[in-house]
């Protein structure tokens, strides 16, 4: 024995355990601090309303790679995975600022497409861009963007609000931006291992599309409001349908059932899953990337759900007691684990 303190690797503990961990001794000292970490967004009270804030981060070489993402579509991109969560508080978005660090690999001209799909996605989402920062990187390039939103106290949804005998619902379908993901992957490792082999992208536009162009779904949002249905929690797919499903369950002291049968897949995504010997289900739970929105509505708003385009009902909420559980196509329950995508494991770390 050296006498030398052991220390932890990060990957040991993964992201959420990780920001646990380092955050557990904060006590918010403000009234005005309504929700603090542990959401899609924080709350700050104000007495023209309440304001929702967010701030994602995004690095080259673990978030996106350039090789086959064009800066028009990080910039696009790297504002709507904010947005997101602004719409998944049940508020909606206002203005962003955007932090960058490049390194001298970057002309003008390739920020300017960068911004360009930063001005694509203001104007979409009708956002203003009033504010940020810009520094130089040794390597690479990294995005830090903060959103801000607002809603009404009595309209903002949590993640913390599910109770036994909820609808669980989810819009949109699952594991395409993850399949998306894989078959970029497959043609770089060819292109890099013979550069006179072109990428054979063709058959894979919307696969593709959900993983470098993804869109917050602010549809369904109004869609939720028209139908005035209050979901009483909510939570945007970034990690995977399991990881996220775990965050609701856990923060609201619940159990849960969903059905295989029910998860909505896209016909090109189970092709490709299956051109890749991938399981479709396992793309669909544990893919991430999908930024759908995943919630839960009173069993008494039955009716009104299964009236909603793009929104299929997956399971209900159960005791806590009785666990976290999908129901396999042959009947049985199988426990869900958070096996969506972890920025701390050292497996994706490139």
């Amino acid at each position: 024995m050296d006498g030398k303190r052991k220390l932890t690797q990060l990957s040991e503990l993964g992201e959420f355990k990780l920001i646990d961990h380092l955050t557990k001794d904060f006590v918010n000292q403000n009234k005005s601090s309504l929700k603090g970490i542990g959401d899609d967004a924080a709350v700050i009270s104000t007495s023209n309303g309440d304001i929702v804030l967010t701030t994602d981060l995004l690095v080259e070489g673990i978030h996106f790679n350039l090789v086959y993402t064009p800066l028009k579509h990080i910039g696009y991109k790297s504002v709507v995975v904010n947005l997101s969560d602004i719409y998944a508080m049940n508020a909606r978005p206002s203005q962003i600022t955007v932090s960058l660090a490049v390194s001298k690999k970057f002309s003008l001209e390739a920020l300017e497409e960068f911004y360009a799909g930063v001005k694509l996605a203001c104007e979409r989402y009708c956002v203003d861009l009033v504010g940020g920062d810009t520094s130089s990187s040794i390597t690479g390039m990294m995005v830090s963007i903060t959103a801000v939103g607002f809603a009404p106290a009595e309209r903002l949804v949590y993640r913390n609000g599910a109770c036994i005998n909820d609808l669980i619902c989810v819009s949109g379908d699952l594991g395409a931006a993850y399949t998306g993901l894989q078959i970029l992957e497959r043609e770089r490792k060819i292109f890099e291992s013979d550069p006179l082999i072109q990428p054979d992208l063709a058959g894979y536009d919307y696969i593709l599309a959900r993983q470098l162009k993804p869109e917050a779904r602010i549809d369904i949002i109004e869609k939720l409001e028209k139908s005035s249905i209050l979901p009483t929690s909510m939570i945007d797919i970034s990690d995977g349908l399991s990881s996220d499903l775990l965050h609701i369950c856990t923060q609201s002291k619940v159990g849960c059932r969903i059905y295989q049968e029910k998860i909505p897949i896209n016909k090109e995504t189970a092709r490709v899953a299956g051109e890749l010997n991938l399981e479709p289900l396992i793309c669909a739970l544990n893919g991430g990337e999908d930024y759908e929105l995943l919630f839960t509505i009173p069993l008494g708003e039955a009716e009104k759900a299964t009236g909603l385009q793009d929104v299929s009902v997956i399971g209900h909420i159960t005791g806590q007691e009785k666990g976290i559980k999908i129901v396999t196509d042959g009947g049985s329950e199988i426990l869900l684990d958070a096996e969506g995508w972890d920025t701390m494991a050292s497996k994706n770390h490139s």
